[in-house]
């Protein structure tokens, strides 16, 4: 049986007592919400912190509102099952819906939150592992080693980013309110990421998401979410797609964003789809050269148990299943 090690559990009340906290056991704490993920990471030893700071109780974390622009505000401690069945984040943003919705089971998703999901860790076939299992194999990059069984010799972590919320978020021009010590500060999700798999987000570990803010979606949006996993729930995803067009009112694409994660350490937006796409309508040939292009532009690592070449031939599937549904 894996154990928990020992340590102090605090339950602010507000942001700035959670932020207190976490500066005075500065080096020794981690913040938790739901703890779906930390938890497991925690008992494999991957983080061992004498100190948890409980997110769940502060107020100022929860809700789903209106703003005056006629975008939404996202509490980061909202559950994933709660913004999967909100009635105004379904209409208003199906694919961010849908995403929640797919993510882990459905006890999981009562107890994860949005928070959580965008600043999740990333994973890693030789990390993800206990600790005697990791020992035996000498560790790796990411976690008392030196060396990244991945890329051999390589000198920067490449764990697999595995959040299924922050492609869409980015497709979605969503921006994560943040808070420390110093202040407060908005940063969109599209800049929120690094490519270094240890840590790869740009804020610091004294820092909090507290919110995830949307802009109104423009006239003739169209959005969609396509996971692929090992089974149809539980998984982490192996390869996952965001995808928004805006039409005109003849049907004519304005715009076009694709999103692709579980293949590098970050979100990684495909470039040059539009390409084939702006100025035309969604036919079947324009959908086939939009995929044809995504399947050049993308190339997993070997970073989860399953093949990377097949995984890279999912992508144009995926595409294109997006796309005709958009369509459609």
């Amino acid at each position: 049986m894996l154990r928990l090690h020992p340590y102090a559990y605090h339950r602010p009340s507000t942001v700035d007592e959670a932020l207190a906290l976490l500066a005075e056991h500065e080096g020794d704490v981690m913040p938790i919400a739901g703890g779906t993920d930390l938890v497991p990471n925690m008992k494999h030893g991957l983080f061992t912190p004498s100190h948890l700071v409980a997110l769940r109780g502060i107020g100022e974390l929860r809700g789903i509102e209106s703003t005056d622009e006629g975008g939404v505000r996202i509490g980061a401690c909202e559950s994933l099952d709660a913004l999967s069945s909100h009635p105004d984040v379904a209409r208003r943003y199906p694919s961010l819906a849908r995403a929640c919705s797919e993510i882990s089971g459905p006890q999981l998703r009562r107890m994860g939150t949005i928070g959580g999901n965008l600043c999740l860790d990333t994973r890693c076939t030789y990390y993800n592992q206990t600790f005697f299992w990791r020992k035996a194999l000498g560790f790796c990059l990411k976690k008392d080693g030196d060396t990244c069984h991945v890329v051999p010799g390589g000198t920067r972590c490449v764990a697999a980013h595995s959040a299924d919320t922050p492609p869409v978020l980015m497709t979605l021009d969503a921006s994560a309110e943040i808070a420390g010590t110093d202040g407060r500060r908005t940063v969109p999700v599209s800049d929120f990421f690094t490519s270094d798999g240890v840590w790869n987000r740009r804020m610091e570990a004294g820092e909090l998401v507290t919110a995830l803010l949307l802009p109104p979606p423009a006239p003739g949006t169209r959005t969609s979410f396509q996971k692929l996993r090992q089974r149809q729930a539980i998984d982490f995803p192996v390869l996952n797609l965001a995808v928004v067009v805006t039409l005109d009112e003849g049907g004519v694409i304005r715009e076009l964003r694709m999103v692709a994660s579980a293949m590098n350490s970050y979100p990684r937006t495909i470039g040059r789809v539009e390409d084939a796409a702006i100025g035309n309508r969604l036919t079947p040939s324009v959908i086939d050269a939009v995929a044809e292009q995504a399947y050049r532009q993308c190339h997993p690592l070997e970073n989860i148990v399953i093949d990377a070449e097949w995984r890279r031939a999912m992508v144009p599937v995926l595409v294109r299943q997006a796309l005709r549904e958009i369509a459609a």
